[in-house]
């Protein structure tokens, strides 16, 4: 079979699979800065080893404290046909009313189609805990008409403590110029209720995310290395899809992007948006050089007339890469030109 071939029966299958798909997912804006986050086909992407660690506090005016932290490695090996990959991922919802923290291994499987044209296909397996604080939880049957909250709470969780195995898979293939991938997690749908019902909304539901972007170089002077002055252009399409986060709506969204680089430093501003509202702006400022990059990211809450939104603060975004030395073997390998925040 040629492989042109076996890359559309592989796209079609993780097609398949997200049409299955119904909890939202944490994110992060800075979707190409956290790569193996956005797509498990991203692990060795760079090629050499990779360290990345981002954090992301969203909603600061809200009552409570939302907070999202991950840190990850990756690096292609010859021997292995492939990448491999490690990501750890935390989130603190409601000042730590709802606690996640998971591990995930990565192996992305590399494969040159053409000459000039290369694939990744990754598969993720991930053990994820996800507890509860039971002392921070407040119930209708502890309200007081009169006092407030002055009785106990009859209330009985089975579980404060749940863990989970869990599966992702992804694609991306991609040129000099222009990439795109596919991945879809939680293929399993693994159960992560608290209680010890079984319907559908016990379960993780799948999300499907396709992205594609491409680079327009302005000015270069160097073809395989940067220089200062060097400017590129990289406009950018990112679709989410993940369903009944809340009331059974989906939880979609289309995120348009463009990154303006001139060695060594990267901004860019994303518009978030619904099917049905608008959501947010994003604006970045980044600054790479050499084997560093750390970038600052702010969402701006845009007003909806369907949604009324409090005024939540936005999100606030840090990321940082280390690029590490790379063996001399494993420079031969095509790495993915794309974004790094």
């Amino acid at each position: 079979m040629k492989m042109k071939n076996v890359v559309y029966l592989i796209v079609v299958a993780l097609l398949l699979i997200a049409t299955r798909a119904e909890a939202q997912d944490s994110h992060f804006s800075q979707f190409y800065a956290n790569p193996v986050y956005l797509n498990p086909a991203l692990a060795g992407s760079a090629v050499c080893p990779r360290i990345v660690v981002n954090y992301r506090h969203q909603w600061p005016s809200v009552s409570g404290k939302y907070t999202t932290y991950s840190a990850s490695y990756d690096q292609h090996f010859n021997a292995l046909h492939g990448g491999i990959g490690v990501l750890f991922l935390g989130d603190r919802a409601a000042n730590g009313t709802i606690n996640t923290n998971a591990i995930s291994l990565i192996y992305s499987f590399h494969a040159n189609l053409s000459r000039k044209v290369s694939m990744r296909l990754g598969i993720q397996a991930t053990y994820q805990q996800k507890s509860l604080n039971y002392d921070k939880c407040t119930f209708g049957d502890m309200i007081d008409a009169r006092y407030g909250f002055t009785y106990a709470t009859a209330e009985q969780i089975a579980h404060q403590t749940k863990g989970l195995a869990d599966f992702s898979a992804g694609l991306v293939i991609y040129s000099d110029k222009v990439y795109g991938g596919i991945a879809v997690n939680h293929f399993t749908q693994p159960k992560e209720s608290f209680y010890d019902s079984d319907g559908a909304e016990c379960r993780l539901p799948m999300k499907l995310t396709a992205h594609v972007g491409g680079n327009i170089n302005l000015k270069s002077r160097l073809k395989h290395q940067k220089s200062f002055g060097d400017m590129s252009l990289s406009p950018n399409l990112i679709f989410q899809y993940q369903t009944k986060f809340s009331e059974g709506h989906a939880y979609t969204t289309l995120n348009y992007g463009l990154y303006f680089s001139c060695y060594p430093m990267v901004v860019g501003a994303w518009f978030r948006q619904g099917f049905k509202n608008v959501d947010a702006l994003i604006f970045l400022v980044g600054i790479h050089y050499k084997f560093l990059k750390i970038g600052y990211s702010y969402d701006f809450t845009l007003p909806s007339k369907k949604y009324v939104k409090p005024a939540t603060g936005g999100a606030h975004e840090i990321s940082a890469q280390f690029d590490l030395p790379c063996p001399v073997k494993s420079r031969r390998i095509r790495n993915i030109n794309c974004p790094k925040f």
